[in-house]
């Protein structure tokens, strides 16, 4: 038997330390990072405990008569220790349908964590969806390298690198969030008439929270701000949260020395480097300009999985 309880300010530091113990939680599942934009949505997140021990959590929140894991985060699905096996996630599952659905819920939607930012083995949650018989909604494009078995650059990559700046380019981290975030939202405005998902305050309070985590890396030419790439950083993954550069950058090719330094300098020892993904709508439409630009450094594809579950 799996025993349920809803989350509340109670369970933060049971929570948060479970998530630095599990397979698969990473600082984004911890309390902090989800609870700063807390105020849109109704949390209604779930401990799972079997035999009285902790074994599950689930960052979620509702949305009208439907159950989303967690739409304020990038990833989101079951959270679980390392004694997790298979047959308990079916429990786990069996348990979680019966307490939505009794509370008049009609539909989970799921949102998978990534194998790459697994520490140890935790898909047992797939399995659970399939023998429940979930379905495959949305699948997104990601661009990932491996920086210990990584491609070569394209000709292209070769060439721009080889002509960047490089020798008059000073490559380090920056505590300029606000500046870069200024020059992210004119970019975004400017290729794709959006705006960033986080605010120049909200990153800023964020990296705050998450100094080992969020960073920002940066290419000056004297003061000036080229390009800049945030990074999230997990135990195993070195994900580029934004990307940008000024048209000063793109002229010097401020933005390829840069993720090349982050290569070779700053994260050679991650199993993965993740570009992020090149899909919208859903995941129907793959813009081809942007991951054949990730695959030019040699980032090839996985995929992030969305599921809807009937009740």
């Amino acid at each position: 038997m799996v025993e349920i309880v809803k989350y509340s300010a109670k369970y933060k530091t049971t929570w948060d330390n479970f998530v630095r113990g599990s397979k698969n939680g990473t600082f984004l599942l911890r309390r902090d990072y989800m609870e700063y934009h807390a105020h849109r949505f109704t949390d209604h997140s779930l401990l799972f405990y079997r035999k009285g021990k902790l074994v599950a959590l689930l960052p979620a929140n509702e949305e009208g008569s439907k159950i989303h894991s967690h739409g304020g985060l990038t990833y989101g699905g079951i959270i679980s220790s390392e004694s997790m096996k298979a047959t308990t996630m079916l429990g786990v599952f069996e348990a979680m349908q019966l307490y939505f659905r009794q509370l008049g819920f009609t539909e989970i939607r799921y949102k998978t964590i990534p194998h790459i930012y697994h520490r140890l083995p935790a898909e047992e949650d797939l399995y659970a969806l399939f023998r429940c018989g979930a379905i495959l909604y949305r699948r997104d494009a990601g661009s990932v390298i491996m920086p210990a078995n990584r491609l070569p650059y394209n000709k292209l990559r070769q060439r721009k690198l080889k002509h960047s700046g490089t020798g008059t380019l000073k490559l380090q981290q920056s505590m300029a969030f606000a500046d870069f975030m200024q020059m992210e939202q004119e970019l975004l405005q400017t290729k794709y008439k959006a705006a960033p998902v986080h605010t120049a305050a909200e990153i800023t309070q964020l990296a705050s929270l998450f100094p080992r985590n969020i960073r920002l890396y940066a290419a000056f030419a004297e003061e000036a701000m080229l390009a800049g790439i945030i990074m999230y950083e997990t135990e195993t993954v070195a994900h580029c949260q934004y990307i940008g550069t000024t048209p000063a950058g793109r002229e010097a090719a401020a933005l390829d020395a840069l993720v090349n330094y982050l290569l070779t300098d700053v994260y050679p020892h991650k199993p993965y480097f993740d570009f992020g993904i090149s899909t919208e709508q859903q995941g129907q439409y793959l813009n081809e300009g942007l991951i054949s630009n990730k695959e030019s450094y040699g980032a090839r594809s996985i995929v992030h999985d969305f599921y809807k579950l009937t009740l």
